[in-house]
């Protein structure tokens, strides 16, 4: 029932006694519990979270975390800020999906963080407070072990002269006396006691069934710890590292040398250094790396320039065969056009990674149909895989493949628009075939197309599906020290660094990496702008 008027004054209609149905709370209420409700389940999760990341050390994420749950409260809370309601779902992904990763690999960039850098500081301190060393004049021992009815083991421990003593994490280290009121009658087959108080002695087979809870006893005995090393001694051990937070100093007990935190690691004075080291900000290095070091800087500079090569020779050869068959099915005489261009689009159908890997197999040097019928033929089976020119071809010709009907369709498109005044004009003033497409179609093509060239480079100059695979990069450049392959473009290479397994794990230097990648794609996008505008000036003279 539409809403009357009544004057200036707009009525609602009403339930028939004048107001809500009969115990039926009010909307603005039922909505203010439901965002209540919404708000608490938010609040709880945000409080666990930024708690745990405290707890890890990570103040700063735990900080901006509680600043982000203040700020939803306040929007979805204050009348004022209800406009911001709507907008606040899509600023909170935005800064989750976008900003956070943006800023985290900014600095990942001016860090050290890599395989063999990946603790913080503490959880390195930690570790290296936990190894222990045995001493020259350390003594070893015989043990037997004895069990309380509780659970708690005791040890029986014999040293090299003969002389006994008792270990327990409670009691440490004692000596043991003749008349110790403690000790039970003495068993006939070693001369120990069966029993200690309320522990039973155990056999050996017994002690071998709690021999990994053994093994975790840690008994304090002065400066030095014992520990059960094998099944027949137990070893007195020391702390080998201490670490001094006032002068943050890391000292190794056995041999006295002093190491100090240089660059996330810790370096004694004549440049020896422990292992692991720990992540910390190293400056703008990881850029560097990429031009000075001569390790890395010759496989990076061979990956950077193929790079362009591959994305300029892809959008070159999917250009030419795309305009190609365009000015084919253009021509109005040609026979059966409709059918041919039906099957001309066909890979545009089929999905990318699927045509990769059927190409993959197609070029598969031991059984693929192209080498069967090349060796057949020409007697000549080229190993695209394993011949860095070869995979390079094999690359382009499997991206010409899945690229060229969409320009096709562009192109054909664009022709179409062209009017055909202008060809019969031309055909007037005595220009040729050649003359026509020169000066005609080329440069009235380019101002739809070349827009769409210039993105189609920045595509392939990240195109990481079709380089993963149909070579997964390969095949390796020999002697380098990153795991750079022949067909490697900086994104698959990036990803090699940072990802792939066993091969490198160098995630600052890929996050470097990545930020040159984006301004070279922001460079060639505001290069795309500039042309285009330039193209629009050009199409409104013509």
């Amino acid at each position: 029932m539409p809403p009357r008027r009544s004057g200036s004054r707009l009525r609602l209609p009403s339930s028939p006694n004048g107001g809500a149905a009969p115990g039926a709370a009010p909307p603005f209420l039922l909505r203010l519990g439901l965002t209540i409700a919404a708000l608490c389940a938010i609040d709880a999760l945000a409080l666990a979270l930024a708690f745990s990341l405290a707890a890890d050390g990570l103040l700063v994420p735990a900080a901006l975390l509680l600043v982000v749950t203040t700020a939803v409260n306040w929007i979805f809370v204050s009348a004022r800020a209800y406009p911001v309601r709507w907008l606040a779902p899509g600023l909170l992904l935005t800064l989750l999906l976008v900003v956070y990763p943006l800023v985290y690999t900014v600095y990942l960039s001016f860090t050290n963080y890599s395989d063999g850098h990946l603790l913080t500081k503490e959880q390195v301190v930690a570790q290296m407070e936990r190894q222990r060393f045995a001493a020259e004049s350390a003594a070893d021992y015989a043990w037997r072990v004895y069990r309380s009815p509780d659970g708690s083991f005791t040890l029986w421990l014999t040293d090299a002269v003969g002389k006994s003593f008792l270990a327990s994490g409670e009691m440490g280290l004692q000596a043991i006396a003749a008349d110790d009121p403690r000790l039970g009658p003495v068993d006939p087959e070693d001369g120990l006691p069966r029993t200690i108080g309320e522990s039973a002695k155990l056999s050996r087979l017994e002690a071998v069934r709690h021999l990994s809870e053994l093994q975790h006893l840690s008994i304090t005995a002065g400066d030095d710890t014992i520990r059960i090393t094998s099944l027949d001694s137990a070893a007195r051990e020391r702390q080998k590292y201490t670490y001094d937070p006032i002068r943050d100093l890391l000292t190794d007990n056995e041999t006295g040398t002093a190491y100090r935190p240089v660059e996330g690691t810790f370096t004694a004075a004549d440049g020896a250094t422990l292992s692991p080291g720990f992540a910390a900000v190293v400056g703008p290095r990881n850029f560097g790396r990429a031009f000075t070091d001569p390790q890395i800087r010759g496989p990076f500079l061979g990956v950077f320039a193929w790079t362009f090569a591959f994305a300029g020779l892809s959008v070159l050869l999917v250009f030419t065969v795309g305009l190609g068959l365009a000015l084919v099915l253009n021509e109005r005489r040609l026979p059966l056009r409709g059918i041919f261009r039906s099957l001309i689009i066909v890979p545009y159908a089929i999905p990318g990674f699927i045509s990769a890997l059927v190409w993959v197999g197609l070029l598969n040097p031991f059984y693929g149909p192209i080498n069967l019928g090349l060796e057949s033929l020409f007697g000549f089976s080229p190993p695209w895989f394993s011949d860095g020119t070869l995979a390079k071809v094999a690359i382009l010709l499997v991206n010409t493949w899945l690229g060229y009907p969409y320009m096709l369709l562009v192109s054909l498109g664009a022709l179409q628009s062209i009017p055909d005044e202008l060809y019969e004009a031309a055909k007037i003033d005595g220009a040729s075939k050649r003359q026509q497409f020169r000066f005609i179609t080329l440069p009235l093509l380019l101002v739809s197309v070349a827009p769409l060239l210039i993105g189609a480079f920045a595509f392939n100059f990240n195109n990481f599906a079709v380089i993963d695979l149909v070579t997964e990069g390969g095949p390796p450049t020999p002697g380098t020290a990153t795991p750079a392959g022949q067909t490697d473009i900086l994104i698959s290479y990036t990803y090699r660094l940072a990802f792939a397994g066993g091969r490198g794990s160098d995630y600052a230097f890929s996050a470097a990496v990545s930020i040159l990648i984006f301004f070279i794609i922001a460079a060639i996008t505001a290069f795309n702008f500039r042309f285009t505008r330039s193209l629009e000036r050009v199409s409104e003279n013509v």
